[in-house]
């Protein structure tokens, strides 16, 4: 006998073999027909998904209301995408098709060069399919029936990834429709009706077999699809307004960093522009440091391979670091994948007491990592980053007041960018795991005082098991910038296991005069410089607020003859520590506006004779495009009061969520 426990609380008794389908006609004619997939004990499958015959089962069943039957949807329309493009063009090979957040994506190899122009054929194709409105059919076959099914099928990417990726596999899944057939774990829609007509191919990137760029090159084709057509339609419209942002152009446009093939594929360079607002992003960093009783340290950029082997950075994350420098006599050396051991090491450059504790070490520390190329993405995802990185050494007991100073000061640097809306995500061991060092007192402890840290300063903070380190407790700063889209920036982490004596073994004299051990915190409010700042760009569409932009002020003439003048108003601007730049070109004053207001200038002066007989300038807004007459004592002051509040005057709304997080629903 089988029981199966519904949300409502109800139980429904079986005695014969029965699926989810089964159990919505047995609830009514209704459910079953709104019904898209099914959460058995949690996990999302199809319909048509067997039950276990005895025992005890929590099933729910998901309609379009439950954001979970989207993504089924999704991928059976990720599986229509790629049989229309098999019916359209010859010799394609498949290689993988998930989910990703808001849409999908299929990775192909053909002889033809897929572009935007394809676009409209593949969807007219796929829509003659979903109109046939043929199942979504299962087959299980046992790992050499796959393969010989694969070959059959003249598919020999998905028989390589049997035989090597799935080689554990002893039973795998197929999903056939009509003609079409593909290795896949599923789950799908039960017939393609389902899918609708809310779906578009949005566009078409180049993507290397298995992310490994040694090997062949396929091209991937990025899909979404949705129950219907207004929710497409706004999310088209926000797609675009994110492309309007899109740091990568802007930083071309703006002259803010480029990335030079002979330098190197995920290695900045910043342009002056872009160094400006890097260093007075560091700067505010800086005196927050300060304030809040960090020390600087600075240490070099490569350390010895046994430095990290002690840390267990290598060679547990060899594949994210570049291959270790042979040097002369055997010493080995890596580029520095974390700042964290070097901050170990001038810990432990002299004895240390509880008198010194907490110690706060804090560098801008520049750090490596061999991402693969097709993972590359400007600023956002590089190989080379500085992170405004800090760790503190302090005793048990001063954990939750650090843990408080560390969240306070990501608040403080956020507030100052503008940046209101965000989320605590609270990282917490599995009860259930063995993975984790230290006691399981001390875990409890240091969890009770991050709920009580966020409680107390209002923070939405939502636990979630299993998502610590296995060195400690986390919190990540989830933000939403001003068009909807989550960006995981800051960060604070707790660490019982580098300062153990299977690591570092790290000390302090305690006041009863014996050693113990300190506890060690990592935190990076803005994560690294390049991501935040390639965030900063999109979120504020290159418009940076005063304090921050690295142009503030520029002095525009009416004519030639009002040179002399804009050049002292320059001067006295410069004078006053003002990013001050003047246009005295033979231009006519509106071409000169223009060419300040797509810079993104804040604000632009305009001089002519009457200002300089009255000792006055014209300050034109960029946010309002206003202009106001102003005695240059009054224009400096209102300058200087913006500046030194750090005022955030304008900020764009939307929402829209954009990703590209692999969903589980292929091999």
């Amino acid at each position: 006998m089988l029981k199966v426990n519904l949300p409502d609380g109800s139980v429904r008794e079986f005695s014969e073999p029965v699926t989810p389908l089964d159990v919505a006609q047995d609830i009514g004619p209704g459910l079953a027909k709104a019904a898209v997939a099914a959460a058995i004990d949690g996990k999302v499958v199809g319909l048509d998904t067997s039950l276990p015959q005895v025992g005890v089962v929590s099933l729910q069943l998901l309609t379009k209301r439950d954001a979970e039957s989207l993504g089924v949807m999704r991928h059976s329309c990720a599986h229509i995408m790629a049989r229309a493009v098999m019916r359209l063009f010859d010799d394609v090979q498949l290689a993988f098709g998930p989910t990703i957040e808001n849409g999908f994506y299929y990775d192909f190899e053909l002889p033809h060069a897929l572009s935007d122009e394809d676009f409209e054929a593949i969807e007219k194709e796929m829509a003659k399919i979903i109109e046939l409105d043929e199942p979504f059919e299962r087959l299980e076959q046992t790992r050499d029936e796959s393969v010989s099914i694969c070959r059959d099928l003249a598919q020999p990417l998905k028989v390589e990834h049997i035989e090597t990726g799935l080689a554990e596999d002893d039973v795998l899944s197929f999903y056939r429709q009509g003609e079409f057939l593909d290795l896949c774990r599923g789950p799908h829609v039960r017939s393609a009706k389902v899918i609708g007509r809310a779906f578009k191919l949005l566009s078409v990137a180049g993507a290397y077999w298995k992310g490994d760029n040694t090997r062949q090159q396929l091209q991937r084709v990025y899909a979404t699809a949705f129950w219907d057509k207004a929710d497409l339609k706004e999310y088209i419209q926000r797609v675009e307004e994110a492309k309007k942002r899109d740091h990568r152009v802007l930083g071309k446009q703006l002259d803010l960093f480029t990335i030079d093939p002979m330098v190197g594929s995920g290695l900045i360079l910043w342009m002056p522009k872009g160094a400006t607002v890097r260093a007075t992003l560091e700067g505010f960093v800086r005196e927050e440091l300060t304030r809040r009783g960090y020390q600087p340290v600075n240490t070099p950029h490569i350390g010895r391979i046994e430095l990290y082997e002690t840390s267990g950075h290598y060679p547990y994350y060899s594949d994210s670091q570049f291959a270790p420098i042979e040097m002369e006599k055997d010493e080995r050396y890596l580029l520095k994948p974390m700042n964290c051991p070097h901050h170990i090491k001038i810990y432990q450059a002299r004895p240390r007491s509880y008198r010194d504790l907490p110690l706060r070490l804090a560098e801008f520390g520049t750090v490596y990592r061999n991402e693969k190329s097709g993972e590359l993405s400007g600023m956002t995802r590089v190989r080379g980053f500085t992170q405004d990185d800090a760790h503190i050494f302090c005793t048990e007991e001063q954990v939750a007041e650090e843990f408080r100073g560390c969240i306070e000061m990501t608040q403080e640097v956020l507030r100052a960018v503008g940046m209101k809306d965000y989320r605590v995500r609270l990282g917490f061991r599995d009860p259930q795991s063995d993975k984790y060092v230290g006691s399981e007192a001390s875990w409890d402890r240091a969890e009770a005082a991050l709920v009580e840290v966020c409680e107390s300063l209002g923070l939405e903070a939502e636990a979630e098991a299993g998502e610590a380190a296995f060195y400690g407790p986390k919190a990540d700063f989830v933000v939403t910038d001003c068009i909807g889209r989550e960006w995981q920036l800051g960060t604070v982490q707790l660490d019982y296991n580098l300062p153990s004596e299977e690591r570092f073994g790290l000390e302090y004299i305690g006041a009863d005069n014996q050693p113990h051990r300190p506890v060690m915190i990592h935190r990076a409010p803005l994560g690294s410089m390049e991501r935040f700042i390639g965030v900063l760009i999109e979120h504020f569409e290159g418009a940076f607020p005063l304090w921050l932009a690295p142009e503030q002020v520029r002095v525009c003439t009416v004519s030639e003859k009002s040179e002399e003048y804009g050049r002292r108003v320059e001067q006295q601007l410069f004078a006053k520590g003002m990013r001050v730049t003047g246009d005295y070109r033979p231009e006519k004053l509106g071409a000169k506006i223009r060419d300040s207001q797509l810079q993104k200038i804040p604000y632009t002066i305009v001089v002519g004779p009457k200002d300089e007989a009255a000792d006055t300038v014209s300050v034109r807004d960029r946010i309002d495009g206003e202009q106001e007459t102003l005695s240059l004592l009054d224009a400096i002051a209102k300058f200087e009061a913006e500046i030194s509040e750090r005022r955030v005057r304008q900020v764009a709304e939307g929402s829209l969520g954009l990703g590209d997080g692999r969903r589980s629903n292929e091999y």
